[in-house]
């Protein structure tokens, strides 16, 4: 059985798909979104020629943890079945909330950290995992607003979610930076903080600067995925993985996405800090 490498990995789009199947370029394994794959045949089809070649993991978007109103079970069904085609070696999503009833919401919402709500997302994440017959990765949200009502950390949070269901975590570096910078906490004690044992996957994606309305002369960072990754992200990861040890480590790249040879570049810039780490060092090597 393949496993998940600590060599760096890319994010599969749809865009890059045939090209992937054609040219099948070296990098350590693959992720996807399931859910561009459900309702596309053809798609599936090639997908499940490549898993034979690259091992794969799932990144859900449509399963809401957070939502009031309960999980799709009916969604979770053809997550299921899919991943019973392509053995996926992780499967992960968002600690956030994008459903109401039926309604489906093309945006990661955010969560009050409070008793309430981990009593919701633990509920949800046993759900998922049951019905997926597999351990879930809950990744840490990119966050834009905080809630009066939070009375627990992010990362304490996270770990008594671990703690309830026995899940996993991803840990996002760039949706770290980019909380720290909006939220304006230290995103190096975060790390610090982060429940280390649970990881089993890093992401490192782009984000973008933009005004702040609310408060003219200041930004926020979106995390967009439009774009290369960020110097302070790349500096966040060294000292991650100086905290966590070797990880499989994901590009990721969703808006205006570059040619695939883009994206290797920077699963390849990751291995060469991640080879710097492990040198001792911190930082890559003739890069």
């Amino acid at each position: 059985m393949k496993s998940i490498p600590n060599a760096p990995g890319v994010g599969l789009r749809l865009a890059h798909l045939a090209e992937m199947v054609a040219t099948r370029p070296l990098t350590g394994w693959l992720e996807i979104h399931p859910e561009n794959f459900l309702a596309n045949p053809h798609a599936a089809e090639l997908i499940t020629e490549l898993s034979a070649s690259y091992p794969i993991s799932l990144h859900t978007v449509g399963i809401s943890v957070g939502s009031a109103s309960g999980v799709g079970r009916l969604h979770l069904k053809r997550i299921r079945a899919f991943a019973d085609k392509i053995h996926p070696l992780l499967v992960s999503g968002h600690l956030a909330w994008s459903t109401y009833g039926n309604e489906y919401l093309n945006d990661l919402l955010p969560l009050p950290f409070n008793d309430e709500t981990l009593r919701v997302v633990t509920a949800h994440v046993d759900e998922v995992q049951d019905a997926l017959g597999r351990s879930y990765l809950i990744e840490n949200p990119a966050s834009y607003v905080g809630f009066r009502s939070s009375t627990i950390p992010e990362t304490e949070f996270l770990s008594e979610i671990v703690h309830r269901t026995g899940c996993q975590l991803l840990c996002d570096v760039s949706n770290v930076m980019v909380s720290a910078h909006n939220m304006g906490f230290d995103a190096y004690q975060y790390i610090d903080d982060f429940p280390a044992a649970a990881i089993q996957e890093i992401h490192l994606g782009g984000y973008t600067p933009e005004e702040d309305e609310a408060t003219p002369g200041n930004d926020l960072w979106i995390d967009t995925h439009a774009a290369a990754i960020a110097e302070p992200s790349w500096d966040l990861y060294a000292y991650a993985l100086r905290r966590f040890g070797p990880k499989p480590t994901l590009i990721e790249w969703d808006n205006e996405i570059p040619p695939i040879g883009t994206l290797l570049g920077q699963a390849d810039y990751a291995r060469k800090i991640a080879q710097g780490v492990t040198k001792g060092v911190g930082e890559p090597a003739n890069v």
